[in-house]
């Protein structure tokens, strides 16, 4: 098995937001392209994409549940 690095983190990172994307589409009823910016935008995708956070490990519902608490006021639906 490869170790995860700094240097292959990004291979990880798309299945994660496209997980969190569509849960956020399905739940508040946005567009795709709306979802990804919101995602890419947001303090934890900043923390995703840093191999020491070890966020990256957490599975994709306990990452859009912290991204639902943590961004109630974005969307209010």
């Amino acid at each position: 098995m490869t170790e995860v690095t700094q240097n292959n983190l990004h291979l990880l990172l798309p299945s994660k937001v496209s997980w969190l994307a569509d849960m956020l589409c399905a739940e508040k009823h946005i567009s795709v392209i709306e979802a990804m910016r919101l995602i890419y935008s947001s303090d934890m995708y900043k923390q995703l994409e840093q191999e020491s956070t070890k966020r990256w490990h957490e599975g994709p519902v306990a990452l859009y549940q912290e991204w639902m608490n943590n961004n109630k006021t974005i969307l209010t639906h």
